[in-house]
């Protein structure tokens, strides 16, 4: 294992977030805050408890994961399209690094800067919302194996965009939808049988609801369901990457 080479690709990414830290860190905060104000605090305070929990602190788990989806992929699609568009990418790939190294440099970056968003997301909820956190292993659980599958997600789609243009098609118009429609705001047990079939199909769901049950221990599906759809997820995107390292998709022209 080439643990330098590793590392190398791991600080250069962290200090691209540093460097641009109000773009980074600041702007997904304030864009949390003020969903927090809005749903929060001017609509929750006239909508009425969701099993027995308050509605400002029923979407603390959505918001987060609203948040760390977002930047997960953001993040990650970003962090390895640029040395494509640069042409740095081949120095890379000539470097003695496997596959496997390179992944873990940039998704590792990726993943931390999102762990690192939900961890400052959580600590501001505090201050809008009474709330606890009954299962705080489940909640670590899901907040890294989240911002580790979607950043694998995000690396996936960096290699495949061959425009900047195309790094944001997914995230606005298959990601931001899924996760509004996956219960990060409401319970889908609150929709119609019709309605409830057709958002089991949507892999978000599971990720809302196995992250509010570390919270609250209520879920619209069952904890070993979340993880089990969490767990195939991960290893389908593992599967997809190794494929584009092994056939040169998207890395070669």
């Amino acid at each position: 294992m080439n643990i330098r080479g590793i590392r190398a690709i791991y600080v250069f990414e962290m200090r691209r977030t540093l460097r641009t830290l109000s773009q980074s860190i600041v702007s997904p905060v304030l864009s949390t805050v003020l969903y927090f104000i809005v749903f929060g605090s001017a609509i929750g305070s006239r909508i009425q408890a969701i099993n027995d929990i308050p509605y400002g602190a029923f979407i603390v788990p959505g918001l987060i994961m609203l948040t760390i989806l977002g930047q997960s992929v953001s993040n990650a699609s970003f962090g390895i399209y640029f040395p494509r568009f640069t042409g740095t990418i081949y120095e890379i790939l000539s470097a003695p690094l496997s596959f496997i190294e390179i992944v873990l440099g940039y998704v590792g970056a990726a993943a931390t800067k999102s762990v690192m968003l939900g961890v400052i997301v959580l600590l501001t909820a505090f201050f809008f919302v009474p709330m606890h956190i009954a299962h705080p292993f489940w909640m670590a659980f899901f907040l890294i194996m989240t911002s580790v599958t979607f950043s694998l997600l995000g690396f996936i789609i960096g290699i495949w965009a061959d425009g900047f243009e195309k790094l944001q098609l997914i995230p606005l118009l298959i990601i931001t939808p899924l996760t509004f429609l996956g219960g990060s705001f409401y319970s889908i047990n609150m929709l119609p049988h019709f309605w409830y079939q057709v958002s089991l199909v949507n892999p978000v769901v599971y990720l809302v609801s196995g992250f509010r049950w570390s919270f609250y221990e209520h879920g619209d599906v069952s904890l070993m369901t979340s993880v089990t759809m969490i767990v195939a997820f991960t290893i389908v995107c593992l599967i997809i990457i190794g494929w584009i390292f092994k056939t040169g998709y998207g890395l070669k022209k």
